[in-house]
This record gives C-alpha cells, sequence and structure tokens, in this order.
C-alpha cells in the first residue's frame, strides 16, 4: 500500500498540449509530437515546446501543426522555425563549425595552458641557478656578520 502511495505521488510528466490542438489524423499528429520533442520553448529554455505551457510554445506547436497540414516535410517544418528563431530553438543543436567550435574549445584551451606550464617549468629547471652574491659581497657580508 505504501508502495503504491509513493508511485501515485511521483510527479509525471505532463504534456502541454491541449486537445483542441491535436490533429485529427494520428499519422500527423504523431510527426507533430515528436517534431515538438526536438524544438525548445524559448521562454522556459529547458523544456521541449511540447512540455510546456507558455503562450509562445503554444503558438509554435500550433504553427508545427499548420505547416505539417499544409504539406511540409519535417525537415522543413524544422528549417522554417529556425529561420524564424535561430538555432537557439533546437533542442540538440545541429553539427557545424560553430558548435564543433564550441565543444572543441575548452578542451584546445586546456592543452594550450598545460603545455604553456609545462614549457615554463622546463625552462626554469634547465637554467643554471643564479648566484645572489659575488665573492666579494659574500666576503664583505661574512666581515660585517663577525663584527
Amino acid at each position: 500500500m505504501l508502495l503504491t502511495l509513493c508511485l501515485l505521488l511521483v510527479p509525471l510528466p505532463a504534456l502541454a498540449v491541449n486537445p483542441d490542438e491535436v490533429l485529427k489524423d494520428p499519422v500527423l499528429e504523431e510527426r507533430a509530437r515528436g517534431l515538438s520533442a526536438q524544438l525548445r520553448c524559448m521562454v522556459c529554455q529547458n523544456q521541449s515546446i511540447d512540455d510546456s505551457n507558455a503562450e509562445l510554445a503554444k503558438d509554435l506547436r500550433l504553427l508545427v501543426r499548420e505547416r505539417i497540414v499544409g504539406g511540409d516535410s519535417d525537415q522543413q517544418v524544422i528549417d522554417y522555425v529556425v529561420s524564424r528563431y535561430g538555432e537557439f530553438v533546437l533542442l540538440k543543436p545541429r553539427l557545424s563549425a560553430k558548435t564543433v567550435a564550441l565543444w572543441t574549445a575548452p578542451a584546445l584551451l586546456l592543452v594550450i595552458g598545460a603545455g604553456a606550464v609545462f614549457a615554463l617549468t622546463r625552462r626554469r629547471a634547465t637554467r643554471a641557478p643564479e648566484k645572489l652574491l659575488t665573492p666579494e659581497e659574500q666576503a664583505r657580508l661574512d666581515r660585517l656578520l663577525r663584527d
């Protein structure tokens, strides 16, 4: 009984799609749900438009369904939304020169920094230790300390 109570209290994901948004054709609705799961809510930012209750998310869901009913392919719908809202609207960004640079820059900077530290420590280790005082200065210091 305790297990049943715990399972009832576990929050389940609530999809924000309203019944009036659902397409009559189940195949088209499935496509719309699939596309909506790939698009980021610009208000919530960490939710898909399928999961968000924001007005902008609702507008985007309707736009996706409108484009699908209009005969657009999945890629055409995604391209259209990206052209209006930018790459940030995609929950999984496309592989491009920008994204490769974004993901490789930290590793590259780490390697450059490690190389610089290594070069500096090697240079210091190979350098001969410098004498701080000349023999005349050392002799004078010794005389002063004896007095």
